[in-house]
């Protein structure tokens, strides 16, 4: 069986766009037809190589997306063929199979757990969480890793309570979806941080009390403004730049907690004065919000189809496959809030 995908051949060039063979499915592994994906910082960072050396090369990309059941390997018992599934980087029930090894022009193409760059993937079946039907799959891509992330930052690694202060420096999609968990738990102020008015407005609209564009003002001066001199509860950093994570942490209050969603590259470094942190003051990276998918993903995705979660306000551009490279280039050029990928 063979089907497209978007190759991920060297760094720092663009995505190949070719069929490729797919695997028989082992035990734990499940054939899904993938229907949308998301876009990712961390695809970003995969093709620029922000990590270092990447050894498996050429491989696939992709980690959020939404899809249906085709086929199930030995031992799978979370999902069945029909089900509509949400794809998530994050562990989640059954097994976690071997990964799955393609083929493209007569050579190995690996890949991941999950991948979702493509119009149909083998996924470990720890990798997929079963959706009710009536949610569409843009909504199931967000759930893969924006939406999670985002919330279970919020509840778990910012323990925000109600009233206290946050700062979002960049609002694409995690930071958007950071703003509108801020929200549902009351959060106060909540100030979205970005270099774009058309970002900005959305996250207005998501529950930002007040908007900066840090192009036009001193950011330090304003936050401070708004927050007074104790500094801020909670400062969320999505952009990955090492001024913006150092002062991010400087505007944070004794007593708070600076959150690092974004990630410089390998080799540059930040300077912090790290003494607060002997006395309460967190630095912390996130690693997908601690989110549980099997658990969270029902309990948000219930919200959403009560109309309590905006979530296609999430999204602001969408291409086909065939267009990922252009849809790339303009998540770079950072005036994105979540783009989508139709693979079909």
């Amino acid at each position: 069986m063979r089907a497209h995908a978007a190759i991920l051949e060297k760094l720092n060039a663009p995505l190949v766009l070719d069929e490729v063979e797919l695997p028989r499915l082992e035990c734990g592994q499940v054939l899904v037809e993938v229907h949308c994906s998301g876009i990712c910082g961390a695809q970003l960072g995969e093709i620029a190589g922000v990590k270092g050396e990447d050894k498996f090369l050429p491989h696939l990309l992709g980690h959020e997306g939404g899809g249906i059941v085709l086929e199930t390997g030995p031992g799978v018992t979370c999902v069945k063929e029909g089900d509509h599934v949400v794809l998530h980087w994050r562990k989640g029930f059954g097994i976690q199979s071997q990964a799955p090894k393609y083929r493209w022009a007569g050579r190995l193409l690996n890949a991941g757990w999950v991948t979702t760059f493509n119009q149909m993937a083998v996924i470990s079946e720890n990798r997929l969480t079963p959706i009710p039907k009536e949610v569409n799959f843009e909504v199931a891509a967000l759930m893969g890793c924006a939406v999670t992330t985002a919330f279970g930052l919020i509840n778990n690694d910012a323990q925000l309570k109600i009233g206290q202060s946050v700062a979002v420096f960049g609002c694409g999609g995690v930071g958007l979806s950071v703003i509108m968990g801020a929200a549902l738990v009351a959060a106060d102020p909540i100030i979205a941080v970005d270099i774009y008015d058309g970002k900005l407005e959305s996250a207005s609209e998501l529950g930002a009390t007040d908007c900066i564009n840090s192009t036009r003002t001193n950011l330090r001066d304003e936050i401070r403004r708004i927050v007074g001199s104790r500094g801020l509860d909670v400062a969320v950093e999505n952009t990955g730049l090492v001024k913006v994570i150092e002062l991010a942490y400087e505007l944070t209050a004794s007593q708070g907690r600076t959150i690092l969603v974004g990630v410089p590259r390998f080799d540059q470094d930040i300077t912090i004065h790290s003494l607060p942190l002997h006395f309460g003051k967190i630095l912390t990276g996130v690693e997908g919000g601690h989110s549980n998918p099997p658990i969270d993903i029902p309990r948000y995705l219930s919200l959403y189809l009560k109309g309590k979660l905006k979530l296609d306000r999430l999204i602001t551009h969408r291409f086909p496959l065939r267009e990922i490279n252009t849809a790339l280039d303009w998540i770079r050029r950072g005036e994105v809030g979540r783009c989508l990928i139709a693979c079909q």
